[in-house]
């Protein structure tokens, strides 16, 4: 119950500050599994997206936190855990496993045979039959491989668990009027779900709300833009399609 209060004193308070406008220019808001991602400015990012859904959404979404940020006092772990829900992800990396291929003997082994049938129906003196291309992991392998010290693991487990999320890609907040280069995070996430939605989002005004090294809110209209979903394409490479996502948030911009 005090969550709940919480949660509406809070919705509140940021409309008030901001007016926290959430426009869907490229999908409407649908009870679906989706990560949003958007570009990250101010620590109020995740509060600003938090009231600018609709209560249908809001139940189902989590936002990252930091770790470290976010867990300092026990208010604002409270506030995170009951009333954001929000999923803890600590920012240093740890290398992903990816899965093993098998031993050369074992390889070995089971590619005699084929090598065997194949030169049985190779014409004499003819070339030697290409090799099969290697098929590329399973999402569920991807996932299987992925450690829990990976920063990513509590995102996974919560997208296993049929959440969505909201994640900045950047993975640090931005000083200018672009995002940063986006980290490999929303790549790899993309390539183990495969079945959610990827929403690109503009959240704009709202490091003017909360400069940096500031506690006291700023009174400043704000927005949410919600754009058209993106998808990973078969075979897309991971800069490309990163590169893919950030132009589709900074369009937004324009919206």
């Amino acid at each position: 119950m005090l969550a709940k209060l919480m949660s509406y004193f809070l919705l509140g308070v940021v409309r008030f500050l901001t007016g926290s406008q959430a426009r869907w220019y490229g999908c409407p808001p649908k009870a679906e599994q989706r990560i949003y991602f958007a570009n990250h400015q101010s620590h109020a990012d995740m509060v600003l997206i938090w009231a600018a859904l609709p209560e249908e959404l809001r139940s189902i979404t989590r936002p990252i936190a930091a770790k470290d940020y976010w867990t300092k006092t026990p208010f604002k772990q409270w506030i995170t855990t009951a009333v954001f829900n929000a999923v803890y992800v600590d920012r240093q990396a740890s290398p992903a496993r990816t899965p093993a291929p098998a031993p050369a003997t074992e390889a070995a082994g089971n590619a005699a045979p084929a090598l065997d049938s194949a030169a049985e129906t190779a014409a004499p003196g003819g070339p030697d039959p290409a090799p099969e291309p290697a098929a590329p992991p399973s999402p569920e392998a991807l996932r299987a491989a992925l450690p829990d010290s990976d920063p990513l693991a509590p995102l996974v487990r919560a997208l296993e668990s049929g959440d969505s999320i909201v994640i900045f890609p950047e993975g640090t907040r931005g000083h200018g009027d672009e995002p940063q280069p986006f980290k490999s995070g929303l790549y790899k996430l993309a390539q183990m779900f495969p079945n959610v939605v990827l929403v690109p989002a503009w959240i704009n005004n709202v490091q003017r709300v909360m400069p940096k090294g500031e506690v006291v809110p700023v009174p400043i209209l704000c927005s949410v833009t919600f754009g058209a979903p993106i998808a990973l394409e078969p075979g897309e490479e991971r800069r490309p399609f990163l590169d893919r996502a950030r132009r589709a948030v900074m369009a937004l911009r324009e919206v």
